[in-house]
């Protein structure tokens, strides 16, 4: 039986996430508490790792995950890690990361959606733990854990076979109805790539030939069933999702039995 192994929620967006026990659905679909915060440069873009690559060398960590008050920041070469409120210092946190990228930036807040990529699709993305097992086994001194924090999806599905999140997602005109404990997720289409993965989640170092490997590897991987009308091309892992309005304030625990409904127009 599928179920809820972890959830991983990215308080800050592009920074470290956090491993939590439960997760509480806001009324847009997304998770309370993910990418609720996101750092802003002076033409108003995201300081994410797609940009700025110097941003894999801050570890973060927050004392409080079911708050997420605060944030404990540990900049190179500094002997003790930084902790801040968001709420009350964030001015603070501003200057110190306008320091260490070297340029002004701006921290802001949506505590109603957070900053998704993909806001046609805000819900938590999808992966399951045996296609992160796969995925690593793929890039030799890659660990399961290190291809989790490269990937970066919120909900792991565990009790399935790899690659068995493809049945998620349907053709491009259609959704999959599926829930997870008593929380109903529609399925959207497999998650574009971007160039993050390709980077160790702490140094930022480029694991060579990585999106040609990956490409290749996924291409002969995709299970017979998947439709591949959304594979334009095969740099594609996890799924979007999106959640009715009618699962706002429910719980997703870790345990969550999954399962899928039907494929819905």
């Amino acid at each position: 039986m599928p179920y809820l192994a972890k959830i991983v929620i990215y308080p800050m967006k592009s920074l470290d996430g956090v491993e939590v026990a439960q997760a509480e659905v806001l009324s847009s679909g997304a998770l309370k508490g993910d990418r609720e915060f996101a750092i802003f440069d002076p033409q108003g873009k995201f300081v994410n790792g797609k940009r700025h690559p110097k941003i894999h060398l801050l570890r973060a960590d927050y004392p409080n995950p079911s708050g997420n008050q605060t944030i404990s920041l540990k900049i190179p070469h500094q002997n003790s890690p930084l902790v801040f409120n968001l709420n009350t210092e964030r001015e603070k946190l501003t200057a110190t990361l306008s320091d260490f990228f070297g340029f002004s930036l701006t921290i802001a807040q949506n505590s109603l959606m957070g900053f998704p990529d993909d806001t046609d699709s805000p819900g938590p993305t999808v992966i399951s733990t045996a296609t992160l097992r796969e995925v690593a086994s793929w890039f030799p001194g890659v660990t399961v854990d290190e291809m989790r924090r490269r990937i970066r999806a919120n909900i792991e599905i565990a009790g399935v076979p790899p690659f068995w999140e493809d049945n998620l997602f349907s053709e491009p005109d259609k959704l999959v109805a599926f829930r997870v404990g008593n929380v109903r997720f529609f399925g959207v289409n497999p998650c574009q790539r971007c160039v993050v993965p390709t980077r160790h989640p702490d140094s930022a170092a480029v694991y060579p030939n990585f999106q040609k490997i990956f490409i290749q590897k996924r291409q002969v991987t995709l299970p017979n069933s998947v439709n591949l009308s959304h594979f334009n091309h095969f740099y594609r892992l996890s799924v979007n999702t999106r959640l009715p309005t009618s699962e706002s304030g429910k719980l997703l625990q870790i345990g969550d039995e999954i399962a899928i409904i039907s494929d819905i127009n």
